[in-house]
């Protein structure tokens, strides 16, 4: 028995649905997957299988099986989400290729593209967007994959996402944070932020706590980026008030914070010459 059988006509194996099962009867029907979904559990409608029993052995056999691609596990990843995140290519194509849906998110709000953007797997990364995935999905704190591709430090993923169009300057939804200021609060990583100044990447920018990449990178010790920022035109006498008497306030007797952050320019200026 198959699906030819049952219906007299050829129809595709993905809209193949078991509904009504008992003792005595199982009802098929060839409606959408996404019907059956919207009015049942999922542990329901991942996997079905038909049966055919021999009655000289009174045993069974699986003859037919229908699988959702699109199924999550407990922490809400799909295969195809696996698959990008480990750099199975191959898989990535079957899988789309028998309906993974690329847009789907986890829990935290990131798609197949973002995890493959962090892991630095560009040939998924260019797979997963000539399938349309897009630059403008945002996680739950409003991440984008470009700033999760900078948080991984993959220069070569970020340089494709660039050359394809890729917004520079996207800010998340927390702290306002552009992709140049992740830089400067996550890893310090000069060679990615002299990829993102040079794509046009606004180096003065100020995040809702009004701090610069410049502030944030000289907070977070990285020299060599503050020697870049300065290098670049970032502005050496932006202040922010509110940041700085918090931190004084916590400094204690080591010296102030604005006093800190002068030795560490003057430093790095004197290392520019």
């Amino acid at each position: 028995m198959d699906a030819d059988s049952i219906s007299g006509t050829s129809v595709s194996p993905e809209v193949f649905v078991v509904e009504d099962v008992s003792h005595f009867s199982i009802a098929l029907s060839w409606r959408t997957l996404q019907e059956e979904r919207s009015s049942c559990p999922i542990d329901k409608w991942t996997r079905f299988a038909v049966d055919q029993m021999n009655p000289k052995t009174d045993t069974y056999k699986t003859i037919y099986v229908t699988v959702d691609v699109n199924v999550c596990e407990k922490l809400g990843l799909t295969p195809l989400m696996v698959a990008a995140q480990k750099g199975f290519t191959r898989m990535v194509h079957i899988l789309v290729e028998h309906g993974a849906d690329i847009h789907i998110k986890n829990a935290s709000g990131k798609d197949a593209l973002m995890l493959a953007c962090f892991a630095g797997h560009l040939d998924i990364v260019m797979q997963l967007r000539q399938l349309g995935a897009t630059w403008q999905a945002q996680d739950v704190a409003g991440c984008s994959p470009l700033h999760w591709a900078v948080d991984g430090g993959h220069v070569p993923v970020v340089t494709y996402m660039i050359q394809n169009g890729c917004e520079v300057d996207v800010r998340d939804n927390v702290s306002g944070w552009t992709p140049l200021m992740r830089v400067s609060a996550v890893t310090g990583n000069s060679a990615m932020a002299q990829l993102l100044i040079e794509a046009g990447a606004d180096i003065n920018a100020r995040d809702k706590d009004g701090k610069t990449s410049l502030m944030i990178a000289v907070l977070n010790n990285y020299e060599q980026l503050v020697k870049l920022l300065l290098d670049s035109g970032a502005d050496r006498h932006v202040t922010n008030e509110n940041i700085i008497n918090l931190l004084e306030e916590n400094k204690g007797n080591e010296g102030t914070v604005a006093d800190c952050e002068g030795e560490m320019l003057e430093e790095a200026e004197e290392a520019r010459h």
